[in-house]
């Protein structure tokens, strides 16, 4: 193999301090390190360091301080901000508005419009026998930091579990993350640059589209389907805006439910392979499905798709536990920029009581149990709600949500605001559409609908507005 050139070596060094300073890893004022400890951990000579610092002093990045080193220019981060909403009535609708409202809600506060499942829906028994269990086992568990990668056990499982739908995982290729929104940052921190494009389904996630802010990059979206997204649309988008990355829920999509084909999915990584644009697939409700459907990662094997996920959902809000699973290149990298940004994964409490109740036996029967239980609600919720004139867009195959059309066109973040002065969040439609167009949509979670008072609510905001 050929060596590499001075200036590609050069340029792989200015590319390296740009990448932590672009991640925040390095801020405005903070000592670069010293050219000898640099040249060592990039393997180039000294003098290839010297010259990129002298090429970033050129470029306005970092300054160089006459026997004290170079450090970062004041200049060179832009500072985090984001989204700012003119009016009240377009705050109410913004990405953050369901997060702020569910979460800071008190006890007597219900809500239909939140993410997750009731504390009782979830193993408690388990989660406290595995706690106990772990106290027990390893007392450097209490007080000490974890590998960089996580839980090996906890990764080796889940590397077991890909393998149960075909795919080929080391375990080295699976990162261990503090939280799913985490692995999604990481991910975004590792692969985008600001000003980049990224795509992202219209309706979504709303906290993708919260993190994006963050990360100051142009967000574009495509209509999403009862089978995936709009493949013309797709297209479209992948010729005339070059996205960078695309994200996505491909099983049990949030908000709508849906569930993206064969035929779609397969169509969809063609198409993305040939345009340059990676992938991101959060695979969060996957165990919620009653049969696996076609995954973007297995289909792929992980060359141009990045798999993330997380336990919130499935086994605790609290103990908090993401991942990433991708090409080992990109996890070596992405290991890096986690020691950098938060020192190490998640916490290793956290992943070895995940791994305890994911080996112990139970969890299978515990999304069993909940697979009957959501059926049962989603069943029993859609009805409650055609009587008050509210329509499914789509009977999903699973999964909490249920993506609605209100009566008559009703403005969904106006009978929200209504809902929360009588003590009920609820999730309006736009607040998960980048183009605004999801006016008359709400997303309701049954399992979080088993209050009756929530239909009178509704009944009576709904006779305000229509």
């Amino acid at each position: 193999m050929p060596s590499k050139s001075a200036g590609t070596r050069t340029m792989e060094v200015m590319a390296a301090i740009r990448t932590r300073i672009e991640s925040r890893a390095l801020l405005p004022g903070d000592r670069l390190p010293s050219v000898r400890s640099f040249a060592g951990l990039m393997k180039v000579s000294p003098t290839t360091v010297v010259e990129a610092y002298d090429r970033l002093v050129a470029d306005g990045l970092i300054r160089a301080k006459r026997g004290s080193g170079f450090y970062v220019a004041e200049s060179a981060c832009a500072p985090l901000s984001l989204m700012k909403a003119s009016t009240p009535q377009a705050r109410a609708v913004d990405p953050f508005w369901v997060s702020r409202q569910s979460l800071d809600a008190d006890q007597t506060v219900l809500k239909p419009g939140c993410g997750w499942l009731p504390a009782d829906w979830m193993p408690q028994e388990a989660l406290g026998r595995a706690m106990r269990h772990v106290a027990r086992s390893d007392t450097m568990l209490l007080s000490d930091y974890g590998s960089t990668r996580g839980a090996p056990n906890l990764r080796r499982l889940l590397a077991s579990r890909f393998a149960d739908e075909g795919m080929a995982v080391d375990p080295d290729q699976v990162l261990l993350t503090a939280t799913g929104t985490q692995a999604l940052d990481l991910t975004c921190r590792f692969l985008l640059r600001p000003g980049d494009t990224v795509l992202i389904d219209d309706p979504c996630y709303f906290n993708f589209q919260a993190l994006l802010t963050v990360h100051q990059v142009q967000t574009v979206s495509v209509p999403f389907t009862a089978t995936g997204p709009d493949l013309d649309a797709f297209e479209a988008v992948l010729t005339n805006h070059k996205p960078r990355l695309y994200i996505t829920n491909s099983g049990l999509h949030n908000p709508t439910g849906a569930t993206v084909s064969p035929q779609t999915a397969h169509r969809l990584l063609n198409l993305a392979a040939r345009h340059g644009a990676t992938i991101v697939e959060d695979d969060i409700f996957a165990d919620f499905e009653p049969e696996a459907s076609a995954r973007l990662a297995a289909l792929d094997g992980l060359t141009n798709v990045i798999r993330i996920g997380s336990f919130s959902k499935t086994l605790s809000a609290s103990i908090r536990c993401g991942y990433i699973a991708a090409r080992a290149d990109w996890i070596d990298g992405l290991v890096d920029l986690q020691v950098a940004t938060n020192f190490g994964g998640p916490s290793p409490i956290s992943a070895e009581v995940v791994a305890h109740v994911l080996s112990a036996g139970g969890y299978r029967k515990h999304m069993e149990d909940l697979r009957r239980k959501l059926s049962h609600a989603r069943r029993d919720v859609g009805e409650r709600l055609s009587r008050l004139g509210i329509e499914l867009v789509l009977s999903p195959r699973g999964g909490f949500y249920l993506w609605c059309r209100l009566p008559r066109g009703a403005d969904s973040a106006t009978i929200a605001q209504l809902a929360l002065s009588q003590g009920v969040v609820l999730a309006p439609g736009n607040v998960f559409s980048l183009s605004q167009t999801a006016g008359p949509l709400m997303r309701f979670n049954v399992a979080q609908m088993q209050d009756r008072r929530i239909d009178a609510v509704l009944a009576e905001a709904l006779q305000q507005v229509c």
